[in-house]
């Protein structure tokens, strides 16, 4: 596993893309604001996805063009090997700690 550490929004995204696999930066916050009833830009998410992949935890890949994007491809991304082991790690390590609760 890699020693970098994950903030709680790293992790958070992180998991969004596990759970959701192929999944572009939109789609991220829409998730996001979905699932956690919270509000965040898009540019900060897409920080935190270009901020995953730089640590080896997410790949990303462009889709195919659509017409509604006016040709553009998206960049859809894809948790790693590396990222659902960091992301099972610190699953592990919080249920250790709350079985002593």
């Amino acid at each position: 596993m890699s020693n970098e550490s994950l903030g709680v929004l790293e992790e958070t995204v992180l998991l969004i893309v596990m759970r959701e696999g192929a999944i572009n930066g939109a789609e991220v916050l829409r998730k996001y604001v979905e699932l956690l009833n919270r509000n965040i830009s898009l540019p900060a998410i897409v920080s935190v996805l270009k901020r995953l992949e730089k640590k080896g935890f997410l790949d990303s890949s462009l889709g195919e063009a659509t017409s509604e994007r006016g040709g553009k491809r998206k960049r859809l991304y894809s948790a790693t090997a590396n990222g659902i082991e960091a992301a099972r790690a610190i699953q592990d390590n919080r249920n250790m700690l709350w079985s002593g609760i």
